[in-house]
């Protein structure tokens, strides 16, 4: 291990001072037991200098106070099981807290239930199945809830798909559910779509098929773009008119490209970034908005993820799969379990002449973040950072798994490190984006100032790998949400990350200072 500490402070070094900023944790809480979601999702209110975290655990949303950030002190809970089964996402605004609650039974419609500061009910309206996120506008005005609408087990009911808009126009105190708007995507159901947008689920039309996941909100408060995970996709949405206006499909990574390189097997005992014939598909989770000299931009974080339910599931390993033998003729080897042989990717996309076997391999998420235009183009793609730089700062906990130390290598078959939260703040004047690594853990820096051209920043995890994570002493683990705070609304009138941790159920509060 001291090899280990060792090389994670010289590439630490070696950052900060190339960097304008650096993090440096200053506080953190636990809300709650291990691997058990206390701590999913974080909401800052600069009004009360309070957070509120999604604690599944206990069905509840802690309030935690946080005007000094290195002592947070949980005040107390909002106890959600009145409204339904349990509590998805959080946002607040100016001492409004909106909380997204999923129904008892899944596929029937969800509910968005409005809190002041101190956890006192204001009002709630009825919203589309499984709202598993919401977002305040920029102007406060409305609260944009993505409803995934995901299947059940048996694949016999599967809702659509949509975003709820609510008009908050009259205040949080008196929302009647004829301020709800929502936006379908049954107009695109006899469409012609970009054929990267996988549309699979059995018997499901588009509407039925397309699951929203996360939504970042235009500047100007007009816009919505909301990534469709599992369909590879981001809907462009008016929010004025609470209509869809267009279905971007993202494309493919190829991972035999050198830049694209990932490790691809749990099994061959080592770190092995390689080029390999496999397609990686985004499939991204976070989303964000930022607008840089007059050009507006998304910005995703490309964690990927499969279908798997009872009556249906697209996962395969690649040896359990027949290969076209044209596309690979040395498939006896890439099948082997230290080559492709364990890599998990999907049976329902790659086979192009429907004939039983495979012309392309399809692995879940794409292991970086990615820049686009807002008219879907890429413009920059982090490629294999995330796998090289976690490999040189932990060479022996790499591509670990979150719930479990001593697990070198194991996530490499399946998502690698697998970057999922994802925040964009301004500060010191420049603009960096945070993507939280789920797997390995810890916080990727990256200086987008110019987003054409960004540049790596930071690598920090503050995870202790030598500690046991059921016994509460292996420090942070599974970023599952973070929020940046700007100076004029930190409590300290320092820049702060507040990242919210599913698996160890803490939440991590983070100074950012200027280095320069």
């Amino acid at each position: 291990m001291k090899l280990l500490k060792t090389t994670f402070l010289i590439l630490l070094a070696t950052v900060i001072a190339n960097a304008q900023i650096k993090l440096e944790k200053v506080g953190g809480i636990s809300t709650g037991g291990f691997n058990s979601g206390a701590a999913e999702i974080s909401a800052y209110d600069s009004r009360s200098k309070r957070i509120f975290v999604i604690n599944a655990m206990n069905s509840s949303v802690d309030i935690i106070d946080i005007s000094d950030p290195a002592k947070p002190t949980t005040i107390s809970s909002i106890m959600i099981s009145p409204f339904g089964r349990q509590p998805n996402s959080v946002d607040a605004n100016n001492g409004v807290i909106a909380v997204a609650i999923e129904n008892v039974v899944k596929t029937s419609s969800g509910t968005v239930v409005f809190f002041n500061s101190n956890g006192q009910f204001l009002s709630s309206v009825q919203v589309g199945a499984l709202p598993d996120m919401l977002t305040f506008t920029n102007d406060g005005r409305k609260v944009l809830v993505a409803n995934e609408g995901e299947p059940n087990d048996d694949y016999t009911i599967d809702p659509e798909g949509s975003v709820s808009i609510i008009d908050l126009s009259k205040g949080a105190i008196n929302v009647k559910q004829s301020d709800v708007r929502t936006a379908t995507f049954s107009a695109f159901n006899s469409s012609q779509l970009d054929p990267s947008i996988r549309v699979f689920g059995p018997r499901a039309n588009v509407a039925q098929d397309l699951e929203p996941e996360y939504i970042a909100v235009s500047r100007d408060s007009k816009t919505a773009y909301v990534t469709l995970q599992e369909n590879n996709a981001v809907a462009v949405i008016d929010i004025d008119n609470a209509k869809v206006t267009k279905l971007i499909g993202l494309g493919f990574k190829d991972h035999s490209k050198t830049g694209n390189r990932i490790d691809a097997s749990d099994r061959d005992r080592r770190v092995n970034i390689a080029t390999w014939p496999v397609k990686g598909i985004y499939q991204p989770d976070s989303i964000a908005f930022v607008r840089r000299n007059g050009e507006n931009f998304f910005i995703t974080a490309n964690e990927g993820d499969a279908r798997d339910y009872r009556a249906f599931s697209e996962e395969a390993r690649v040896k359990d799969l027949m290969l076209d033998p044209t596309a690979f003729p040395n498939s006896d080897e890439l099948k082997k379990d230290e080559n492709l042989g364990r890599l998990t990717v999907t049976k329902a996309t790659g086979d192009r002449d429907n004939d039983g076997d495979y012309e392309e391999l399809y692995a879940f998420g794409a292991r970086s973040f990615s820049i686009w235009s807002e008219d879907g183009n890429m413009i920059f793609d982090s490629g294999e950072d995330f796998e090289r730089i976690s490999a040189e700062a932990f060479p022996a906990e790499f591509n670990s798994d979150q719930a479990a130390n001593g697990s070198f290598d194991t996530r490499s078959d399946n998502k690698g490190p697998e970057p999922e939260a994802l925040a964009v703040g301004e500060c010191f004047g420049r603009v960096y984006t945070f993507i939280g690594l789920e797997r390995i853990g810890g916080i990727m820096v990256y200086d987008i100032t110019k987003p054409r051209q960004p540049k790596f920043v930071q690598y920090i995890n503050t995870r202790l790998f030598t500690g046991d994570p059921r016994m509460n002493t292996a420090g942070d683990l599974g970023p599952e949400g973070i929020e940046f705070v700007s100076r004029k609304e930190s409590p300290t009138k320092d820049p702060l990350l507040i990242v919210s941790n599913e698996i160890s159920g803490t939440v991590t509060i983070y100074k950012i200072t200027r280095t320069e």
